[in-house]
Formats: C-alpha cells, structure tokens, sequence
C-alpha cells in the first residue's frame, strides 16, 4: 500500500480501523493519526509504530483521511480541513447522520467523499460497516473503502438515501440484541439461575443462533420452526413475545431510530 492514510479521531472505532489496516497489509510508516492528548499519541505510536500529527498535516500530507469523530465535532474540523483538503484528497466519513453534502460544501470542489457507517463489532472483526459515494466518489473511491472497512467485517454499499434506514438496522442493531441478553439474562434469575450462568447460556445461543444465520442461507422463519415442536416450551413462549407485541415494538423501535437518523443529518440534533 503506497498511499498514505490519516485517521482523525482514535477512539475505539478509528483505532479499530488503525489496526486491521496495519493487520491488512498497510505500512504503518503509510499511517498519520490525529488525537488531542499527547498521552493518547504516545500509547499510539508504542502499539502500532504509527506518527501522530496536527489535523492540518493530516490533511497536507495524507492521500485518504478517515474522519472518525463525533457528529457535533464534525464541523469544527472541517473548518480546520478545509484550507488543506484538495480535489486529489479521499475523505471517508465515519460520523453517524453527517450527509456527504453537509461535508462537500465545506472542503474543495470536486472533493471526493465516500460515508460510512460502520458499527461497533468492528472491535473484533465482524463488524457491519455500510458505504455510500458522495457526489464526486468513482467506483475507485468506493473500492478504497472498502478494503479499509472489509479489515475490521463485512461491507455493504448502499444510496445515501438508505444510509438512514442502515444507521437504525445495523449501526445502532448491536445495542438491540445487547438489550434482549439482558432482558433474557433478567428472566434466567427469575427463573432461579445464577446471573453468570443465564448470561454465558444466553450470549451462546445468540452466537450460535447467528452463525447458523450466517451460514446456512436458511431464512429466520425455517430456523425458528425447527425448534418449534407442536405444543412444546418453544411456541409457548413465542405466544407470549406476540401478545406482548415484540414485533410490533422492534418495527417502532428501527423507525424511531431511522426518522433520529435522518433529524441528526439535517441539523435538526
């Protein structure tokens, strides 16, 4: 890898991509980071070898700059980028609700800018990381991305436009199945089992329940029924998840999320 890549913002989701690019075969003499401690520089430069700059040097000196901060610090540091960021420069945008507009009309014209949402499973390579081209972005740009992103899981590319519906399935979808293992660990002590034995059952049928998801093509609905025998605990329960209205609540629940979404990308936040 000849080009040189800027990562602005190490915190877990920008050091994560640090580290499956070093592990994907970038140099890390290829490697800027920007961070505002000089502790957090250090630390850095000890675990990858990587050199840690000014954001204007990250923007003179990088070929891609990944931009992995905060939504609400976005527009500060495009003000900073923005005397420094040429046409020739690929930003890669990392920040939920931020649009590829919102960030071209703030840097050079013609400036290419991919947006990526990825989410938090890129802390142990299986994340879901969703890319969509801006307005200048080539197939090139995109494929560049990719190969960064595809490091740390799997990539998806999507329109813009559905960027929003993707943010509310998978970037926040983590902390979805997080809150069912608690709800279910909660009902394991109810049902008289320690806490630590309810979590290690439950956190190992969601990882088996997922892998058989992954790998066997077969849609949810067959899984499901497989292990729904004729008046057994399995449909028992189900009764229960649909007088409850589970369903229903999960499809409120994304839509709340995705109409959040699209509020935080028109400056509505």
């Amino acid at each position: 890898m000849t080009q040189t890549v800027a990562v602005l913002g190490t915190g877990k989701i920008g050091e994560a991509l640090l580290s499956g690019m070093i592990r994907g075969g970038w140099r890390p003499a290829h490697l800027l980071v920007t961070t505002r401690r000089g502790d957090r520089a250090r630390e850095l430069r000890t675990r990858y070898g990587v050199e840690s700059v000014t954001n204007a040097e990250a923007a003179k000196n990088a070929d891609i700059l990944i931009l992995a901060v905060k939504p609400q610090d976005m527009g500060t540091l495009l003000d900073e980028l923005a005397p420094h960021v040429t046409a020739e420069r690929l930003v890669i945008s990392a920040a939920a609700g931020i649009t590829t507009a919102f960030i071209e009309e703030r840097l050079a014209e013609r400036t290419p800018v991919v947006r990526v949402m990825p989410n938090t499973p890129v802390l142990v390579d299986e994340g879901m990381s969703v890319i969509s081209a801006g307005g200048h972005a080539t197939a090139a740009h995109l494929a560049t991305a990719e190969e960064i992103f595809g490091g740390v899981g799997k990539t998806l590319r999507v329109p813009e436009s559905q960027q929003d519906a993707a943010t509310a399935l998978s970037g926040s979808g983590p902390a979805y199945f997080y809150f069912l293992v608690e709800a279910m660990t909660d009902a394991g002590i109810l049902l008289g089992l320690p806490r630590a034995q309810a979590h290690d059952l439950i956190v190992q049928a969601a990882v088996g329940a997922s892998v058989m998801l992954r790998d066997s093509g077969e849609h949810p609905v067959k899984l499901r029924e497989a292990v729904t025998s004729p008046a057994g605990t399995t449909i028992s329960a189900i009764r229960e998840l649909e007088n409850h209205g589970v369903r229903a609540a999960l499809i409120a629940a994304l839509e709340a999320a995705r109409d959040r979404s699209r509020e935080l990308a028109s400056g509505n936040g």
